[in-house]
């Protein structure tokens, strides 16, 4: 038996979080029948799912790394019709998106997969994964603009810090800086510069864990190799394992209370 959220996540319908999303709101059915229960369980290969009437089978889980160019958007539904990530990837049968976003006037690595599982542990803040990037900005930052990175910088959501930043280059008025987040934050890096009084002229992602970037050409995709996979899978089992140990501590301190247990779907 399966939870439903994780069949739907598994089958490229979006994140454990998005699917519950679904079914909250009843957009989810089973053998023809909304079902609006989180927690429910089923067996895949005697139910039919389905997410708005359209029919969701399992798909083989597939990894990609695409180099973004300027421009294009990090969603799959634009009304507007503007270049998508997604469309770098005609040739990929499977119904990916894209882990985490790289804004519009940014450019440089994604990771784009129908593994829902794997993308929210890559993309909540919690796991803490790295991402590298390259930023120029105007001006030149001091050693001590750079420290204000390392120790935190308030936004208007709360207080964020890099965890590493560093000058490697001089381009002109402005200079290149090489910065590592573990957080997620909407436009972080260029509002922690401004913050700082350096606008950034150009953003440039070139790693995400152990993924890097490369020579790989702009608009172009490739496989995630089988030592990055599970180079990546690691990292987030180990922050899984973490986050449940500290879980653990709360619930005995709390008295053992445990949460209850899923209904199952039975066949026949």
């Amino acid at each position: 038996m399966q939870r439903l959220n994780k069949f739907l996540a598994h089958a490229g319908v979006g994140s454990r979080r998005h699917c519950d999303k679904l079914i909250a709101a009843g957009r989810v059915k089973v053998d023809g029948v909304k079902v609006t229960e989180l927690g429910l369980k089923l067996d895949p290969a005697a139910h039919q799912v389905a997410v708005d009437d359209q029919p969701v089978k399992a798909e083989k889980l597939v990894y990609w790394a695409v180099n973004k160019p300027v421009g294009h958007l990090c969603t799959n539904h634009d009304p507007a019709g503007r270049p998508r990530a997604v469309d770098l990837l005609p040739h990929v049968e499977q119904r990916v998106y894209t882990v985490g976003r790289l804004d519009e006037g940014s450019d440089g690595l994604l990771l784009m997969t129908n593994d829902g599982d794997l993308a929210m542990g890559l993309t909540h803040p919690r796991f803490g994964v790295p991402k590298t990037y390259y930023a120029l900005v105007a001006g030149k930052p001091t050693p001590e603009d750079l420290q204000k990175l390392l120790d935190g910088v308030w936004l208007s959501d709360g207080k964020v810090k890099a965890k590493s930043a560093k000058r490697f280059k001089i381009q002109g008025n402005g200079t290149w800086i090489r910065v590592v987040l573990t957080e997620g934050k909407n436009r972080e890096i260029r509002r922690m510069l401004a913050k700082l009084g350096h606008k950034v002229m150009r953003l440039k992602r070139v790693a995400i864990g152990p993924v890097k970037l490369d020579k790989l050409p702009k608009g172009k995709a490739r496989r995630i190799n089988e030592d990055e996979l599970k180079a990546l899978k690691a990292f987030v089992a180990k922050s899984q394992e973490k986050i449940a140990a500290v879980r653990a501590k709360a619930a005995e301190a709390s008295g053992g209370r445990k949460p209850p247990e899923a209904t199952e779907i039975k066949r026949g």
